[in-house]
Parts: C-alpha cells; sequence; structure tokens
C-alpha cells in the first residue's frame, strides 16, 4: 500500500527520464574505460617499443592509437547526448544546484577538448615527428584523460554527499564554496575506485582480445606481447582495486547508511548483522534466497560483530529505496564483488607462475579466462554505477532533492519518443563502432600476412596498408 502511494506520487514523465538516463550511461560506461585508461596501456608498450627498439611493440602501440581515436569519436556522441540529458530531462536538479557543482562538469568539458588534441596529435606525429620527441609529445595524454574522470567524478560525489553551500529561506544554495564542493567527503574514495577499475577493465578488455587469438593458434611474439603487456597492466591493479573497493564501501556505511543497508538489504538496524549473498528482500522485510552468512556484515562493516549496522527502515519509506531497488542494488553489488573475486584469483595465478618461473600460464583454462575478464570487467563496472545510483533513491541530490523534484516537465509521450530515437541513434553510432573495429582488424591481418611486421624504415611505401599514418615513429633518415 505505501509503495502504491510513493509510485502515485511521482510525475509521470519520470519512468521515461529516469529509463533514458539510464539507457545512455549504461552505454556510454562501455566505452569510458578505453578512453580513460587505453592512452596510458598504449604509451607502455610505445615506450618499451622505443627503449628496446621492438618493432613489434611499436605496431602494437601503433594500431591501439588508432582503436583510441575510433573509441573517442563514438565517445564525443554519447557523452554529448549525456550532456544534453542533466538540461533536458532534470532541469529541477541544473536549475537550483548547477552553480554548485557544475565546476565539474566543466572540468571534465575541459579534460576532454584537451585529451582531442593531444589524441590527434599523437595520431599525426607517427613517422612525422622524431621518435623521442613523439613519445614526449603523448605523455600528457593520461592526464588529460585522468582529468576528465576527475571532472565527472567530482560532479557524482557531490550527488551523492552534497555540502559547500547553505540554503536560504527559500531552500536555495547560497554562499557556495567551491573547493568543499568538489572535494566532498566520498570523492577521494569514489574517484580512485572509478579509475583503478577503469584500468583494470581497459587491460582486461585488450589483453582478451589477444587471448581470444591464442586460443585460437596465434602463439607468435606479436599476440605473446599484445597480451603480456595489458593483462600485466591489469593484473598490477587487480589487488589494488579489491582495497580500494573495500574502503569506499566503508565510506557508504559511515556517509550514506541507507544506501549500505540496500547493499546489504539489511531491514532493521541492529548488531550482529549476517550478510547475505544474494537473496531477495520482500516489502515485510525478509529475506528469501540467497546464502546467510552470520554476524559477517557488521564483521565487514566495522571489524566487529556487535558493530551496528543501520536498516532501511531507520528513514520513512519516502527516504529509501524501495525493496525492489534494494533489491537490485544488493544484486548489483553482489556481482560486482563476485566478479572482482574472480578476476583477483586470475591475477594471481598469473602474477605467481610469472613471478615463479618466468613464463605465462600454459593451460587453456587460464587463457580462456583472460578472453572472457574483459566482459566481465566490464560488467562489474555497469553494476557499480547502478549500485551507487539505485542505491541513492529516492534522491537525486541526496537528502536535498528528490527524483520527482527535478525531472522535467515535458510530456512522458513526448520523451518515449524522443527515447526510442536515442536507441535509434545509439543503434547507429555502435554497429558503426564494431564495423570499423573489424575493417580494422581485417586490414591489419591482411597486412601481417604479408611478412609481419618490420620496422617502418624498412617497409616499401607500396607495402604500408595505412600510408597516411604508418607504424612507428619516424627515425633519422627515413621516408617522410
Amino acid at each position: 500500500m505505501h509503495t502504491v502511494l510513493l509510485l502515485a506520487d511521482v510525475p509521470a514523465q519520470t519512468l521515461p527520464a529516469r529509463s533514458m538516463m539510464a539507457f545512455t550511461l549504461v552505454t556510454h560506461i562501455i566505452l569510458v574505460p578505453l578512453g580513460v585508461a587505453l592512452p596510458l596501456i598504449t604509451l607502455i608498450m610505445h615506450g618499451y617499443g622505443l627503449r628496446h627498439g621492438d618493432a613489434t611493440a611499436l605496431l602494437l602501440a601503433r594500431r591501439w592509437s588508432a582503436v583510441m581515436a575510433v573509441q573517442f569519436a563514438i565517445g564525443v556522441v554519447t557523452g554529448t547526448v549525456l550532456s544534453f540529458e542533466f538540461g533536458l530531462l532534470w532541469p529541477g536538479m541544473m536549475g537550483r544546484w548547477g552553480d554548485v557543482f557544475g565546476l565539474g562538469f566543466g572540468v571534465e568539458g575541459w579534460g576532454f577538448f584537451l585529451e582531442a588534441v593531444l589524441i590527434a596529435v599523437y595520431l599525426y606525429g607517427w613517422r612525422r615527428l622524431p621518435a623521442r620527441t613523439h613519445f614526449l609529445v603523448a605523455l600528457p595524454l593520461p592526464f588529460a584523460a585522468l582529468l576528465g574522470a576527475f571532472g565527472i567524478i567530482a560532479a557524482n560525489s557531490w550527488m551523492n554527499t552534497p555540502r559547500g553551500f547553505t540554503l536560504d529561506a527559500a531552500g536555495n544554495p547560497v554562499d557556495v564554496d567551491v573547493r568543499r564542493a568538489i572535494f566532498t567527503p566520498i570523492f577521494g574514495p569514489e574517484y580512485w575506485h572509478f579509475v583503478v577499475a577503469m584500468f583494470v577493465t581497459a587491460g582486461y578488455v585488450t589483453a582478451g582480445v589477444y587471448a581470444k587469438g591464442w586460443l585460437r593458434g596465434r602463439r607468435d611474439r606479436y599476440h605473446r606481447l599484445g597480451f603480456t603487456v595489458p593483462f600485466t597492466f591489469a593484473a598490477v591493479f587487480t589487488p589494488v582495486q579489491f582495497v580500494l573497493g573495500d574502503s569506499i564501501a566503508r565510506q557508504v556505511f559511515h556517509k550514506q547508511p541507507v544506501k549500505f543497508a540496500a547493499m546489504e538489504i539489511v531491514w532493521k538496524t541492529n548488531t550482529h548483522m549476517p550478510e547475505y549473498l544474494l537473496g531477495r528482500l520482500h516489502p515485510d522485510g525478509t529475506v528469501s534466497g540467497g546464502i546467510k552468512i552470520p554476524q559477517l556484515d557488521s564483521i565487514l562493516a566495522g571489524f566487529r560483530p556487535d558493530t551496528k549496522v543501520t536498516g532501511l527502515t531507520a528513514v520513512p519509506a519516502s527516504d529509501r529505496p524501495t525493496t525492489a531497488q534494494a533489491t537490485l542494488v544488493h544484486w548489483t553489488f553482489d556481482i560486482m564483488v563476485g566478479i572482482g573475486s574472480l578476476l583477483l584469483l586470475l591475477a594471481l595465478w598469473y602474477g605467481v607462475l610469472w613471478l615463479w618461473r618466468r613464463r605465462l600460464p600454459v593451460s587453456p583454462w587460464f587463457f580462456r579466462g583472460a578472453a572472457c575478464a574483459g566482459v566481465a570487467s566490464v560488467l562489474a563496472v555497469e553494476c557499480g554505477w547502478i549500485t551507487t545510483e539505485v542505491g541513492r533513491q529516492p534522491w537525486i541530490v541526496y537528502q536535498n532533492m528528490r527524483v520527482a523534484e527535478a525531472v522535467t516537465a515535458t510530456r512522458s509521450a513526448s520523451l518515449w519518443i524522443m527515447f526510442a530515437l536515442v536507441i535509434v541513434v545509439y543503434v547507429f553510432v555502435f554497429g558503426s563502432f564494431l564495423v570499423v573495429l573489424l575493417k580494422m582488424r581485417s586490414r591489419w591481418r591482411l597486412a601481417d600476412a604479408k611478412g609481419g611486421p618490420r620496422p617502418p624504415e624498412e617497409t616499401p611505401q607500396a607495402e604500408l596498408p595505412e600510408t597516411d599514418t604508418p607504424y612507428g615513429p619516424r627515425s633519422t633518415g627515413s621516408r617522410p
């Protein structure tokens, strides 16, 4: 009955607005790991190739830089749509709070612009700049990518733990302190948890391409190097991400106790709380299904079984997620943690064998796991964002503005039409992205079939498959 009353108070346009925003976020975030972390992985490979005079490494770096550019172009489209949606779908939030947290979006825009310039220079510089100059010019590229992430996470962390303002008699924010608005209590844990997640995901996604080739019998140095560098990169950061994930969960426990209650489907405030692996929360507070581990939730939250964990009923029903939303948040949180645990085991398998015998694992099961790790990492990132956003419901600005207050007044029928158009555009955009990647792969395989990678200065111009942007930096005396 309470659920029905709550739904009756929500404007009709809330569902299509939230659906559209969720769809664009879920699709855009597929591209984010490559946008944030692929520049760094590419430069690591590039630097290795220059230091060791390795034509294969330079070939891989060149090809990854092409993928990076295509991904960035697609990200421009999806990111632009998201920017418009904030203003079109949530004018109540942007109108009242834009002056407080809007600087984060400005920083993200500057980072995006700087990254675009640097990617263009990096692509143009292949064989057109001296090797060392070309590499040094590209060094700021990973920092520009991190700057963009800084801006967007600053805005999101403010929505979760808003501060840096006071409210006047009309409830409008005044006396804005930009520094406090950006560096909120949860900003640091959320930012580094996000960045390392991007590093891990991009590393596993890139390595997964070559793991698949390895399973199909392509055991040459090209596939070995293409797998080893990004997989090592991801494996190093996987245990770091585990520690950061525990840290941010503890921050949520202290700063957003109701969200933590949804993540762990805790109904009533109490000590000695059990941990449920999966399971479903019902409106009467009971949990069905899942695996119950006594006292573990209290131990994880405060390192002691007598740690008091706030339950959902600590606040009125109108101020907390519904039981369906809490179940969704709990499942996405558990899936994220479960995937992270499996990736940690995979990284340990790789790391122990490498440190012990200085070789790659030979088991096909390892490479099957590595081939699936990229998709699993993307799924974990998606689950993390769902946990963050749905767990905050019904607030769009935590404890200051509800989603229903921020939504547009546009008719729901018009929003559904807009949503359908967005889906059509995104199908076309991502379809084009896939087609371009497949064509690039076919062209590169054709080039490799003609004799494999050779230094650019030794390759006849007629045999270069990409005459506008060849593989390696120009060395002294090479052709322009």
